[in-house]
């Protein structure tokens, strides 16, 4: 007769021994899709780079995922349908955690999906254009590998997850799954408690990023959340006398921040930089304050801190800065304007339509199609800032560089040339004045008793005028004495955001000491151009190109200041916020530098006894929030403060 099941062998413990292989062979079953699935939602960031390091932290979402399906396992019997959505859910949440643990690594600052997410397209361009030939086609190929990835990893978590569900049929397997998972969510739980202890070793949970990004998208969709966080703009009221009409330039140093004073692998390496600006400020005549500055963004989004400093407004949340540029608010730039200078904005960094422009009232809005720089591109910012810094002393503060004799400018060949050079100068002032023509119609409408033209009746307008200026070659002429003349009389306040020292910080123009040679076709060579290229952009070690970028800005602003400089002008050097994580390492302040340079020691003394130092090296505590900063500016200008 063929025994039954009571018949089988049984164990000391009275369970059949087949029922104790199986249970023991769930069991094995269970640990291994746990650890897979725990290191998928515990892995931190190899800094600097992009890639995942181990880490022995436990995932407190994968408590809860396994508490849940055991649960329903042992309600319904079986996982069914609810496998495949699991499944999907599991691999959007490592990708989830990855972004979560690699962003702050890299950027030096926490995600914000709605803003940053605006700015992806013009990233992967900027990665495309900053690298050598070829550079599309491996994003492409880094695109199509990220797919392939997530599609193995989907069938990892469902794998993972399918053998979960089967160990949680069985009863023993399935408390054991209950009991692991309920221990996980209680030390979870008691991190109020014991937060010292176990927030190690705990994975930063995914549930909070997403609680954050639907925090932040809130608020950047309520205007009226935000019209409530908009604080007061300063008074800007008063003269601007105190500075006996010099021209005033500030440069807003991309990337210039405190890291290069307090980090000694990226302050060592600078400070002969540094010490050549020192000489060349003091052998101009000129004296510099400095002092530190807190900074409203981190790694990027530098118009936070343009703003921030222009209008005194705090822009530390992003969202205030839409709402501002829909506000009819005051700033510095109106409030020059209002006090007689010629207004104008330097940005060759901006390559589209920038309507945001017109909040701030600009006379003139230079872009990189505007400015007239005439050389080769170099990678994606295309302009270098000693370039740039060329075209401003020559258009916008009159001035000419002497020119340095070399072998192509010896010889009988130079009258051809000059006549060419001054026909093309003709064309550049007459697109100048074509351009500020539109340009004055579009944004000198700041005051908030007027009304701004439509854009059709700006064109309109502005089509007008341009065809007035090309009515005839001597209209035409007189029209350029004219502006000339009118730039003469009016002195200039020049905003330049610069962009070499901008991630991926590459290419980098040569420094050149003849500066008129950058106002032609001819400012750098072929071979110039091809050596800057040539050097490969690297994401994952930028520190090296960060480096020579600073180099480069260090060196052009010292050459400037010391040798071609007006005499009076009053420069203020401000970063806009620190290098990209990768390049400043996890942790940093968000403070940066400022610095102001000026032959008026009277009116320097104003910023020393507000916190400046003098010198190139700030105190190690900033003054405060950048936007403190534009009261302080505004009485320093003022006659008798």
């Amino acid at each position: 007769m063929t025994p039954g099941p009571r018949h089988h062998a049984r164990n000391p413990r009275g369970l059949p021994a087949t029922v104790l292989a199986s249970s023991l062979r769930v069991l094995a079953l269970v640990l291994l899709p746990l650890l897979v699935l725990n290191l998928l939602l515990g892995f931190g960031n190899h800094w600097p780079t992009l890639w995942p390091r181990l880490e022995w932290r436990f995932s407190a979402e994968l408590a809860v995922l396994v508490v849940a399906l055991a649960a329903w396992v042992g309600w319904r019997g079986r996982a069914g349908r609810l496998l495949a959505g699991l499944s999907m859910l599991g691999t959007a949440w490592v990708v989830l955690h990855y972004i979560n643990v690699t962003v702050p690594s890299i950027f030096g600052r926490r995600l914000n999906a709605y803003w940053d997410g605006q700015h992806l397209w013009a990233v992967l361009r900027m990665s495309g254009e900053g690298a050598a030939g070829g550079a599309y086609l491996r994003l492409a190929l880094s695109l199509l590998l990220a797919m392939v990835a997530v599609g193995l990893l989907y069938a990892i978590v469902r794998l993972c997850l399918q053998g979960l569900a089967h160990a949680a049929e069985h009863t023993a397997p399935r408390r054991t799954l209950l009991g692991l998972g309920a221990l996980g969510c209680a030390l979870w739980a008691a991190q109020p408690w014991q937060g010292e202890v176990l927030r190690p070793l705990i994975a930063p949970p995914v549930s909070s990023l997403l609680a954050e990004q639907s925090r932040l998208l809130s608020l950047a969709l309520s205007r009226s959340a935000h019209g409530e966080q908009l604080g007061p703009s300063p008074a800007f009221a008063g003269d601007v006398d105190a500075l006996e009409g010099s021209d005033v330039l500030i440069v807003f140093a991309e990337a210039y921040g405190a890291v290069t004073l307090d980090k000694p692998d990226i302050a060592e390496p600078l400070a002969a930089s540094r010490a050549r600006l020192a000489a060349g400020i003091a052998a101009s005549g000129r004296h510099v304050v400095s002092a530190r500055l807190i900074s409203p963004t981190f790694g990027g989004a530098s118009w936070l801190a343009h703003g921030s400093l222009l209008a005194g407004i705090d822009t530390r949340d992003p969202g205030d800065y839409p709402l501002l540029l829909t506000t009819r608010r005051p700033t510095l730039v109106s409030h020059f304007a209002a006090n007689g200078y010629h207004t104008v904005v330097w940005t060759p960094g901006i390559q589209r339509a920038w309507p945001e422009g017109a909040f701030y009232g600009f006379h003139r809005i230079a872009d990189a199609d505007r400015i007239g720089y005439l050389g080769p591109h170099f990678g994606f910012w295309r302009i270098p800032d000693q370039a740039s810094m060329a075209l401003i002393h020559h258009q916008e503060f009159g001035k000419r560089f002497p020119a340095r004799e070399g072998p192509q400018q010896a010889g009988a060949g130079n009258a051809q040339d000059g006549a060419k050079g001054g026909a093309e100068d003709a064309a550049d002032d007459a697109a100048v004045i074509a351009g500020e023509a539109a340009v004055r119609i579009r944004l000198a409408t700041y005051h908030p008793d007027r009304a701004r033209p439509s854009d059709a009746d700006a064109a309109s307008m502005a089509a007008a005028m341009a065809a007035s200026v090309d009515a005839s070659p001597a209209s035409l002429a007189e029209r350029i004495e004219a502006a000339r003349a009118s730039r003469e009389r009016r002195p200039r306040l020049v905003v330049f955001p610069t962009v070499t020292t901008h991630a991926p910080f590459r290419a980098i123009a040569p420094f050149t000491d003849d500066w008129s040679r950058l106002l032609g076709h001819d400012a750098y060579s072929a071979d110039e151009l091809a050596a800057a290229e040539g050097v490969p952009v690297r994401w994952s070690d930028p520190t090296p190109a960060y480096l020579a970028a600073m180099r480069y800005q260090f060196d052009w602003l010292a050459d400037y200041l010391g040798q071609h400089a007006p005499a009076d002008l009053f420069t203020i050097i401000v970063g806009d916020h620190q290098p990209i994580g990768s390049v400043t390492g996890p942790g940093q302040p968000w403070d940066v530098p400022i610095h102001i340079v000026s032959h008026d020691r009277s009116l320097l003394a104003r910023f020393e006894a507000a916190g400046f130092v003098p010198g190139l090296v700030p105190p190690d505590t900033p003054l405060g929030p950048m936007h403190d900063v534009t009261p302080l500016l505004i009485e320093a200008f003022r006659r008798g403060s």
